[in-house]
């Protein structure tokens, strides 16, 4: 499990509100903590739990609150390794997109030991496909579509923005994605010398196809590529390979490294507790509007 360090004051949170879940997971913690701090204000939830996919995957959508019609969109898949995570854990990333003006889709996906690789990016590409097909219902813009996550979800972001392989299995224009971000994620970890990466990778019959790095391509959409000087489970140098390999062929690419903080902050940094860490959320939003127009 991911090694979140939450503050005391979270616990006591949780203590008030009753949430069980508070205290098995470290995320929905900081959710439950980022929400007693106005997190939450102005962002609405019109969905949850909507099915989508083949398997029986479910999705949360997030916008902020009041009429909303036809704004910029944004597909946000958390991390966990592969093997832990849920879309209610991670509200605190999607309330912070919601509450700059984005229409946020919180796709759950299967997880290892159930599922090896390339379970994660099927699934990915099917809540994109959901979100295409059903995005307008909720305020969105099916025409103006962003992908982003952190970890093992940035991970399925650059896969779905560099291999069309995916995409073009549901049915849907790999064009659709306009801006991608990547959080802290995996790109470059061949050969596998972790037990997560090992685990998950097992169903690659090649293993070099499973890795971002080896699509990198001048005509993908425009990637932001976030890691952090401290961070010891996803090393920077994923991030550093990638931008040097989009950059040799021609992509737009943007590369942010914060200094001090960990694999964790990056995404706690998305919260209001913990914003002051690095200005991850405000640089994430300032791409996606310069790619996506602002909302």
């Amino acid at each position: 499990m991911i090694r979140w360090a939450l503050t005391g004051i979270a616990l006591l949170v949780a203590i008030a509100v009753g949430s069980i879940y508070a205290f098995v997971s470290p995320p929905g913690q900081l959710s439950l903590l980022d929400a007693a701090m106005g997190g939450g204000s102005g962002t609405e939830r019109p969905g949850s739990a909507i099915p989508f996919g083949s398997e029986g995957q479910t999705l949360d959508v997030w916008r902020p609150a009041g009429p909303v019609t036809k704004r910029p969109v944004l597909i946000f898949w958390y991390g966990g390794g592969w093997v832990a995570g849920t879309r209610q854990g991670y509200a605190f990333a999607a309330r912070a997109f919601a509450r700059n003006g984005f229409v946020v889709v919180v796709p759950d996906y299967r997880k290892v030991p159930q599922i090896r690789f390339p379970a994660m990016l099927q699934d990915g590409a099917q809540a994109v496909k959901w979100t295409r097909d059903h995005i307008a219902e909720y305020g969105g813009d099916p025409a103006r579509i962003g992908v982003a996550g952190h970890s093992a979800g940035a991970y399925t972001v650059a896969m779905l923005t560099l291999d069309p392989r995916w995409l073009k299995a549901e049915a849907v224009d790999p064009g659709i994605i306009r801006a991608a971000i990547g959080l802290s994620g995996p790109y470059d970890f061949y050969p596998f010398d972790k037990k997560r990466s090992i685990d998950a990778m097992q169903g690659a019959k090649d293993p070099l196809m499973t890795q971002p790095i080896h699509f990198a391509r001048g005509d993908a959409a425009p990637m932001l590529l976030v890691t952090s000087t401290k961070d010891t489970e996803v090393r920077p140098r994923n991030a550093i390979h990638l931008t040097a390999a989009l950059k040799a062929k021609g992509g737009a690419v943007e590369f942010r490294n914060y200094p001090g903080i960990t694999h964790e902050n990056v995404a706690m940094a998305l919260s209001v507790p913990f914003r002051g860490k690095a200005p991850v959320l405000a640089d994430s939003v300032a791409f996606l509007n310069a790619h996506l127009g602002r909302p």
